[in-house]
């Protein structure tokens, strides 16, 4: 440190130029990112509509299988495909060896992980994706668990800015506003879901069935914006940091450097003195 000020007399100075010069640019990015921003953030309201399936007994197909010995059961349910974006069903109180389908033939994105609770056991959650993992069939299988149920989820696109909100660039409110009805609107055709179980023997009493759809729709949008005076502070605690984190260090060592050099200057003329001391008594007996 001590070597950089002899060669540069102002590097303190440039230091200090330079911080400024960054808080400078940092406070006219805040300012620029608030008075002329080009991110909108828009949302969605969701439509939750839950379909009738078990206690409409005249909807439900049952066909027995004699040479299978296998009993089907079959409910057709017609959704609203207009920004189609969650399809969820539930069956419960199934037997053992059950089989249950879910198909639609517009298909749909699925996974056993999908939607369900997260499992530590299961290391495959942590980095799950359904835009890689989910299978895109118009038939999914699913067995029951051991509680006779099944849980199945399935999404329409894996596409999220169709659902949950998001935010799009825009120059003004209503090129915004434009683009965003553009990345949620969606047609989901044909939108008729058929389930299917199949259960092992002739059976009488049909399981129970819930079926649940989410249709999204455009709800708002707004420019976001960021606290000006926040977003600065913040900016000029990271230079402070920054600054520091270089700074403090260095004139750490230069100051221990400059406090050794003095104690062994003092030290030095102490000698001195010393010597001085001890030659005057032989100048004075001579």
């Amino acid at each position: 440190m001590k070597k950089a000020l002899a060669q540069n007399p102002n590097l303190l100075r440039t230091l200090i130029g330079m911080s400024l010069t960054l808080i400078f640019l940092l406070s006219y990015a805040v300012y620029g990112a608030t008075v002329s921003p080009s991110v909108y953030m828009y949302e969605t309201e969701p439509t939750i509509t839950e379909h009738a399936t078990s206690d409409d007994e005249d909807s439900i197909e049952r066909t027995y299988d004699d040479e299978a010995n296998t009993t089907t059961w079959a409910w057709p349910v017609t959704m609203n495909g207009n920004n189609l974006t969650w399809v969820n069903v539930t069956a419960t109180d199934l037997s053992s060896g059950s089989v249950v389908r879910i198909i639609n033939v517009a298909k749909l994105y699925s996974h056993e992980l999908l939607g369900n609770t997260y499992d530590l056991e299961n290391p495959l959650e942590e980095e799950f994706s359904c835009a890689d993992l989910c299978d895109h069939m118009a038939t999914h299988v699913r067995e029951p668990d051991d509680n006779g149920e099944v849980l199945f989820h399935a999404l329409t696109s894996t596409d999220p800015a169709r659902r949950s909100n998001g935010s799009v660039f825009a120059q003004d409110l209503a090129e915004a506003e434009e683009k965003a009805r553009g990345l949620i609107a969606y047609e989901h055709f044909p939108a008729l879901l058929r389930i299917e179980i199949v259960e092992q023997g002739n059976r009488t009493t049909n399981p129970n069935i819930e079926v649940e759809t989410v249709n999204e729709a455009f709800a708002s949008v707004d420019v976001f914006s960021v606290d000006t005076a926040t977003e600065f502070l913040w900016a000029l605690a990271a230079v402070v940091g920054c600054f520091a984190m270089v700074l403090v260090p260095s004139f750490t060592v230069y100051f221990a450097a400059r406090a050794k050099e003095k104690r062994a200057e003092a030290k030095l003329v102490s000698d001195e003195q010393s010597v001085q001391e001890s030659l005057q008594p032989s100048t004075t007996e001579t």
